[in-house]
């Protein structure tokens, strides 16, 4: 090797391990973890002890960088952060590139938020493996909320149980927006009010480092269950609402996909609400209370239905299964429902249909395995024969990701009209209130 090569080579090894001493894996316990945050810098990992900590998390103004985030993880089991009166149990402020995981968050009934960003901004944040429950004393308390500009979001694999609203992102005035998230593999149930809720989007602030192309914020492999413990009357939420996206300038053109997840019992109000860009695809939508709320209600919430593609889902609603909405449709807009299995009284109310297999809700008996037994014996897997027809084109919804995919992650053929492509014994994962085995 010659000199000058050998010379490079040095500096490379030298920048290597510099790089990898100059971040630590450090320890924390009770009564030390608050000086061990604010020693964080970006690479670093801290490491939380099993046990009861009291005083929260406040990461003010710490900034990893791309691959070498800030990670706080529990280590040999899930340390418990207790909430206390007048602070959020868990506050990311000014902060971006920060990683939690494997932590436990007991609300204990009191009037605080579980995880809140806050700040100017909060972007590329990774929530994994969270134990969030006791929120539920107030339909405003949140278990996971930002509430600044906040983009880049993993939110994935937590359990969220008995809050006042599970995911909350964005504000009520279309400010703060949030996009570019991935959700997936979550399990939200038992909520006051929303599952999830992503705000309607003013024109966006323009920062630093903010991404300015389309962008897709994707919501997939969830279980969102309102079976028990929501508002009635003019507090009833949908499990799901998303807002549209700014009308003008950056995210005029983002679009939410919305696929793969599990839609369980609301008495009181919608399965899934939506408005602006939305596809929606090969979920399972159940619901056995005949309230005046449809299934999957597509309408004017603070702006209108634009782009919308209903496709490949099944719908059980004793009352209507889809249902869309149109105002003052925008031009180019357009909403296809296609390609759906939906057992409802009215099943599909509104857009361009093709495609679909609609029938009595009491019909749903005759096509599907199981579709009226308790939830830990539910199973919406068509019978032989049932939900089939002629093969057609699938190649239309191409620009969506996984649209060849049906619920359990099979290659599709394009002969059923349903979640499922295919029929008699599930060969996956059957609908329950836990969380979903990752599709592969």
């Amino acid at each position: 090797m010659c000199r000058s090569a050998s010379r490079l080579f040095a500096i490379a090894i030298w920048v290597f391990f510099s790089a990898a001493l100059s971040a630590e894996e450090m320890r924390a316990d009770p009564d030390n973890y608050k000086r061990q945050i604010s020693r964080l810098k970006p690479g670093d990992t801290l490491l939380f002890s099993p046990g009861v900590y009291r005083q929260g998390i406040f990461i003010d103004g710490r900034n990893g960088r791309p691959g070498k985030p800030i990670t706080l993880a529990g280590i040999g089991g899930r340390p418990i952060f207790l909430a206390r009166p007048g602070q959020d149990t868990v506050v990311l402020h000014d902060s971006s590139y920060i990683t939690l995981r494997n932590l436990e968050i007991d609300g204990r009934g009191v009037m605080v938020n579980g995880v809140q960003a806050s700040g100017n901004f909060a972007h590329h944040i990774v929530l994994e493996d969270l134990l969030i429950h006791n929120l539920g004393r107030h339909q405003q308390v949140v278990a996971i909320s930002s509430k600044c500009p906040a983009w880049d979001w993993q939110v994935r694999r937590n359990i969220v149980i008995g809050a006042g609203t599970g995911m909350y992102f964005g504000n009520s005035d279309g400010n703060h927006p949030f996009w570019g998230g991935l959700i997936e593999n979550n399990l939200v149930m038992n909520t006051i009010g929303y599952n999830l809720q992503i705000k309607h989007q003013n024109p966006r602030p323009r920062l630093p480092g903010m991404p300015l192309e389309p962008r897709a914020s994707v919501i997939r492999h969830n279980v969102f269950s309102k079976a028990a413990g929501g508002s009635t009357g003019p507090d009833a939420r949908p499990n799901v609402l998303v807002g549209h996206w700014p009308l003008q300038g950056p995210g005029k053109d983002d679009i939410y996909l919305i696929y793969g997840n599990f839609f369980y019992e609301n008495p009181n109000e919608a399965l899934f609400q939506g408005e602006g860009r939305i596809a929606l695809y090969s979920n399972l939508f159940y619901n056995s209370h005949g309230n005046e709320f449809p299934a999957i209600a597509i309408q004017p919430h603070n702006d209108i239905p634009r782009k919308v593609r209903v496709f490949f889902n099944t719908v059980l609603h004793p009352g209507t299964g889809i249902r869309v909405v149109r105002k003052e449709v925008a031009r180019e807009s357009d909403q296809q429902i296609v390609g759906n299995a939906v057992f409802a009284e009215t099943p599909i109310r509104g857009g361009i249909q093709a495609e679909n297999l609609t029938a009595a809700y009491s019909a749903a008996r005759d096509r599907l395995q199981s579709p009226f037994d308790t939830v830990d014996r539910l199973s919406l897997f068509p019978k032989p024969g049932r939900l089939q027809r002629e093969r057609f084109d699938l190649n239309g919804f191409s620009e969506f990701p996984d649209f060849d995919r049906d619920f359990n992650g099979l290659k599709r053929n394009g002969r059923f009209r349903s979640a499922y492509s295919a029929a008699g014994r599930n060969p996956r994962w059957s609908p329950a209130l836990e969380l979903r085995t990752p599709v592969r």
